[in-house]
């Protein structure tokens, strides 16, 4: 396994680590699905067991992953070892009592919740989860103030900002100055990190890097889903609405993963590795995080460590998705 350093911290993390969001189960925020359909905590606990390992030592958590359920998972796995690892965990999706989840007052209580949930003294990297900071971001001022005091106070070492937006990344890194960013990136759709993009471009002028969720698209990069048979999911799974797994978009992806597959292979170890060591391949990308629900999938994704793309690869698998990429088309 190689490591890398997030921009301007301390933490170095395995390239390939671990998303939590899969363990905290079936969820609902406000009404809508925000989890995933029930995972067994022993098949998790071997998971995650097999991947300490084989290296990973960054695991990326939050509070609203089962509103705590996800967190209190993983300390129960890791039990006294839970201070060698690097620890990611976030803040702004579950708003508990509070008007609004970024409430400065909400957050130290939802820090000081995950710190109990994690049964540690300190997160190595805590996140806002999004940038929604209010109308007119009333929260914002007070949100960042309210998490630079936490980490004075040595409760959280990094300070991260998740955004979905290109529109909220250039407004918020300037004002929160995070050491990372992180959001949903594949070959599928690596805008935030290609060449020429604003977000790219600040990502090296602040010396940031990007931690990259759903790199294997939820298993549509791993031809998991057949076209003519669109999955069906639970209530409660926050997949089961989702338009990344309709019969439409998963016939557009089709003719892409025929050309991959034709030239690296169609198991799911090399279809993982082309989408891992794709990611991999941009140096602002200090880690991806695939989710997991069992030993197999981790076995999968852990089995790319260590052989990256070629460049002549790279541009292949850029080129097979361009048509679909907002990144292939930066200007």
């Amino acid at each position: 396994m190689k490591y890398r350093k997030l921009g301007k911290s301390d933490l170095v993390v395995s390239e390939i680590s671990l998303g939590c969001w899969t363990m905290g189960g079936r969820n609902w925020v406000d009404g809508v699905p925000n989890g995933w359909a029930d995972v067994d905590e022993s098949e998790v606990r071997e998971a995650i067991y097999y991947a300490i390992d084989n290296g990973v030592n960054h695991f990326d958590n939050a509070d609203v992953y089962g509103n705590g359920r996800a967190e209190r998972m993983l300390a129960r796995i890791l039990g006294a070892r839970t201070n060698d690892f690097i620890i990611a965990t976030k803040v702004g999706w579950f708003k508990g009592t509070a008007e609004h989840a970024y409430d400065p007052l909400h957050i130290r209580h939802q820090c000081e919740q995950s710190l109990k949930n994690l049964n540690r003294d300190y997160i190595d990297l805590y996140y806002f989860h999004h940038g929604n900071f209010g109308k007119n971001d009333m929260y914002l001022d007070d949100a960042i103030e309210v998490i630079y005091r936490l980490k004075a106070e040595g409760k959280i070492r990094a300070i991260g900002q998740s955004a979905y937006s290109n529109e909220d990344f250039v407004k918020l890194i300037p004002k929160v100055n995070p050491d990372v960013l992180q959001s949903s990136a594949s070959a599928l759709d690596d805008h935030f990190v290609a060449d020429r993009t604003p977000v790219r471009k600040m990502l090296e002028d602040f010396g940031i890097s990007f931690i990259a969720f759903g790199p294997v698209a939820q298993g549509v990069l791993l031809n998991k889903y057949d076209k003519k048979n669109p999955p069906k999911f639970e209530d409660g799974d926050h997949r089961k609405n989702s338009a990344r797994f309709s019969a439409e978009n998963l016939e557009k992806v089709a003719p892409g993963l025929e050309k991959i597959m034709s030239h690296f292979g169609s198991d799911a170890e090399s279809l993982a590795r082309v989408a891992l060591q794709y990611m991999l391949k941009y140096n602002v990308v200090g880690s991806v995080i695939p989710g997991f629900r069992n030993l197999n999938q981790v076995k999968i994704n852990l089995a790319s460590a260590d052989n990256p793309l070629s460049d002549k690869d790279f541009e292949l698998v850029k080129d097979v998705f361009k048509d679909i990429n907002p990144g292939s088309k930066a200007s």
